[in-house]
């Protein structure tokens, strides 16, 4: 494994082949014949990457750290048997008979905000909280009823494949930078939504989650987040990927099974576009990096969660939601494809180890944990050269519990006005995650639903350590329940 992340891969690998970092003294990839298996070792990670086409033209790539596949020695199924038609062919009406050619989504320029909204109307259609027997993100059952899985193969380790009913796309030939006007009035631009939606599987098992995976397995999520961000952003348009998780039905999920999104956004996203206006403000006056000054600053404050020796866990100081917690690497980091072996290794322990303390972060009535719905993504740099040294990698994950029982709704000033009100304090926040994460400690880790999680060795003392010596544990389990009339029923 490299020591460090620098060369993106190829956007859209041959189907079938395997995307192995070129070594110097190799021939280049072009020169050489194509490959009849996987190459043992993905760019990013250790895990091996083989790229196929699902049967209606969408990518589909498999991340296997278990043998026999990490070796070579065995090829998960490429060939999707579902009877679907080719979405970048075009297609005959069959109301008018008329022939269409393919086309994506849509986004319209709201002249009061200055942003872009997509319009993908396509998603109305998409599955909603199939039984676990139907769910499409599952292995491939053979003689089962249902046959419409997104994965062809029997089983996998970590997958990601583009979305069946992306926000945004663009099908082949399409010309980015056209524009248009809404009912010919120069008031309403209209432009394609031109980007990319992929989705990701972080495990086979449709009762797993994020916080129960083997540090290895996390491994190889972390190497495919890495390798898909860079390949989204080599892509000709894209302004920026942001890799998420949504988690729980309170969140509105509508597919169960552990997945996460990677978006890649034609335009720059309102809430980045509102930090790059901060940090360059920031660096005009002040001549240092925000984010960076934000890190430091906090990694010697009172809401510190955790500390290893690459990544740092606090909740900001102006934390709006009920339970928030940010994850940043200690090092200044524009993106995933920049981490090191190393502080990749270090995430892959602490992340789940957080999401352990963090299901613990409320208990029910009778003391037993309530696994908390949350929303976890990656800010990541730009593509934008003028902005890319403003931004810092960092996680932002929050949730929308205030307390058992109890969700934040956002009533009329947050949804209204966008003039947010908290329900608690960052500080009260960090003192109960703090304990919810001894706690989760001492609890251990679960039995780790991944195929292959014997294999991996035990989290490093560093990672697996008590609470932040000098800050209390002592447990506040009303920590994000204070309740501020008439914001919910």
């Amino acid at each position: 494994m490299t020591d460090s992340f620098v060369t993106p891969i190829s956007p859209q690998p041959p189907t079938g082949h395997s995307t192995p970092a070129e070594q110097p003294g190799q021939p280049s990839r072009a020169a050489q014949p194509a490959p009849t298996s996987s190459e043992p070792e993905g760019q990013h990670g250790p895990a091996r990457l083989t790229a196929s086409k699902l049967a209606d033209g969408r990518d589909l790539f498999y991340y296997d750290d278990s043998p026999p596949y990490v070796t070579g020695q065995a090829t998960r199924r490429l060939d999707d048997p579902r009877p679907l038609p080719d979405r970048t062919k075009p297609f005959r009406d069959p109301d008018s008979g008329q022939i269409h050619q393919p086309a994506g989504p849509e986004m319209r320029f709201d002249q009061l905000t200055g942003e872009w909204i997509p319009m993908a109307s396509q998603r109305m259609n998409r599955t909603f909280l199939p039984a676990a027997a139907s769910c499409p993100l599952c292995p491939a059952t053979p003689g089962s009823a249902y046959s419409d899985g997104e994965i062809p193969d029997t089983d996998y380790d970590v997958a990601v494949f583009e979305n069946r009913f992306p926000s945004y796309w663009r099908p082949p030939g399409q010309d980015i930078d056209a524009q248009w006007s809404l009912d010919g009035q120069a008031l309403w631009p209209v432009r394609h939504a031109s980007g990319r939606c992929e989705v990701i599987c972080f495990s086979p098992d449709h009762q797993a989650s994020v916080a129960s995976l083997s540090p290895q397995r996390m491994r190889t999520v972390i190497q495919a987040w890495a390798e898909r961000t860079a390949a989204l952003m080599a892509l000709e348009g894209i302004a920026q990927v942001f890799p998420f998780e949504n988690r729980g039905p309170e969140i509105g999920v509508t597919l169960p099974h552990p997945h996460g999104q990677i978006y890649a956004y034609p335009e720059l996203p309102p809430k980045t576009a509102a930090m790059m206006r901060q940090a360059a403000a920031w660096r005009a006056t002040n001549g240092s990096k925000l984010l960076t000054e934000l890190v430091e600053t906090e990694a010697a404050g009172p809401r510190v969660i955790a500390q290893t020796e690459h990544w740092i866990a606090y909740v900001p100081a102006a934390a709006r939601w009920p339970v928030e917690v940010h994850l940043s690497p200690l090092r200044d980091v524009p993106d995933l494809p920049a981490l090191t072996g190393a502080e990749c290794d270090d995430l892959a322990s602490l992340y789940p180890r957080l999401l352990r303390g963090l299901d613990r972060f409320f208990l029910d009535d009778a003391g037993q944990p309530l696994p908390l719905p949350y929303i976890s993504g990656w800010h990541q740099a730009p593509s934008d050269p003028a902005l890319r040294d403003l931004a810092r990698l960092h996680l932002q994950l929050f949730s929308i519990r205030r307390a058992p029982g109890k969700l934040k709704y956002l009533a009329g000033s947050e949804s209204g006005m966008g003039a947010w009100i908290s329900d608690t304090t960052p500080e009260r926040i960090a003192t109960r995650l703090r304990a919810a994460l001894a706690e989760a400690d001492a609890a251990g880790p679960p039995a780790a639903p991944d195929s292959q999680a014997t294999l991996a060795g035990p989290a490093s003392t560093s990672d697996v350590g008590s609470a932040v010596p000098g800050h209390s544990t002592t447990p506040d389990h009303g920590a994000a329940s204070t309740e501020t009339p008439g914001d919910t029923p």
